[in-house]
């Protein structure tokens, strides 16, 4: 007789379970290279929690209320629940934080092939690291992240909060524009973003050229000098920020290993400033993000800069596979 599980979920079998495992291993040794302790929190969190960081994230929560009545969430990522831990149990002492974490967590989502409720996560969170050599300490430990899990193929993607918002509202986008363009550039669907912008009263076609030029730009430094021919103070402002960013990962020596990206929008609502998301050539999702997120932590109490990244375990897990490394 077969037992389903539901959508979204699975058994992991031994084999497997042993080759996750040297993953978790491999990621954990580099981040314990460069200083971050490993940290745990609760599988749940009360649902307030998650919506005091951010409403998106919220929104993606599974909810049940307890024996008691409480409304209780899953995790949806590990960002939250340590912005938490750091505000009530770290604040006394001094900054930086660096904190690591491997851990499932949780989202409502539609499943389909690539697309899990329950998922792996490894990251780390650099809590009190502020400006463009913070940022540029995070993607150098997520290069060697990379390279410690045999991905030294992966690209990571480096855009900025802040240009998209700041281009619509220097061609004087409506908030309905803006809202409806975001939602689909989010989700990489740039034909519907070419269509909202098309069909906008408010916008001359010379500003929907423009829009749709600037988040097709992907590259090295030429990027940064395309994109200032166009838009106006807040997406310059922006453009600058990525920049410093760029210049600090060049004397790390690691720009080589960064794709600039300035159409990229992360899905979750506390990014900041820096984003990032990683590619592998075998995989067709993206196989981690992060960013910074210097707004949240003061939600909880303490207000300190931040950024960090996530893997996503499964992810690296099927692009070893492709790849030939699995069981190495």
């Amino acid at each position: 007789m077969y037992h389903p599980i539901p959508p979204g979920t699975r058994d992991v079998l031994p084999d497997e379970m042993l080759e996750l495992r040297r993953i978790e291993n491999a990621l954990l040794e580099v981040f314990a290279e460069h200083s971050y302790h490993e940290v745990g929190t609760p599988t749940l969190e009360y649902a307030g929690l998650l919506e005091l960081g951010d409403r998106r994230s919220a929104d993606a929560a599974y909810r049940f209320f307890d024996e008691r009545g409480e409304l209780l969430a899953l995790r949806t990522d590990m960002t939250i629940p340590i912005a938490r831990l750091a505000a009530d149990r770290l604040g006394e002492l001094e900054p930086p934080h660096r904190l690591c974490y491997v851990a499932n967590a949780y989202r409502a989502v539609t499943p389909k092939r690539g697309r899990r409720r329950e998922f792996g996560q490894a990251g780390i969170e650099l809590i009190g690291g502020g400006g463009a050599p913070a940022t540029a300490e995070v993607v150098e430990v997520l290069s060697r992240a990379l390279d410690a899990v045999g991905l030294s193929s992966a690209v990571i993607g480096l855009g900025n909060a802040g240009l998209w918002p700041g281009l619509l509202a220097d061609v004087g986008a409506s908030q309905g524009t803006r809202d409806r363009s975001s939602e689909r550039l989010v989700s990489h669907d740039l034909v519907g973003v070419e269509t909202i912008l098309r069909e906008a009263p408010e916008l001359e076609d010379a500003h929907a050229d423009a829009l749709l030029e600037v988040i097709g730009m992907r590259g090295g430094a030429e990027v940064l000098d395309r994109g200032s021919a166009l838009g106006g103070d807040r997406f310059g402002a922006a453009l600058r920020r990525l920049g410093a960013t760029f210049a600090a990962l060049q004397e790390r020596g690691i720009g080589h290993r960064v794709q600039l990206d300035l159409g990229m929008l992360r899905d979750l609502g506390y990014y900041s400033g820096t984003t990032i998301e990683v590619y592998d050539p075998t995989v067709g999702e993206i196989i981690g993000g992060g960013g910074r997120y210097d707004d949240l932590m003061s939600k909880f109490g303490l207000d300190l800069p931040a950024a960090g990244f996530t893997l996503y375990l499964e992810r690296i897990h099927e692009a070893q596979i492709k790849q030939g490394l699995s069981g190495a």
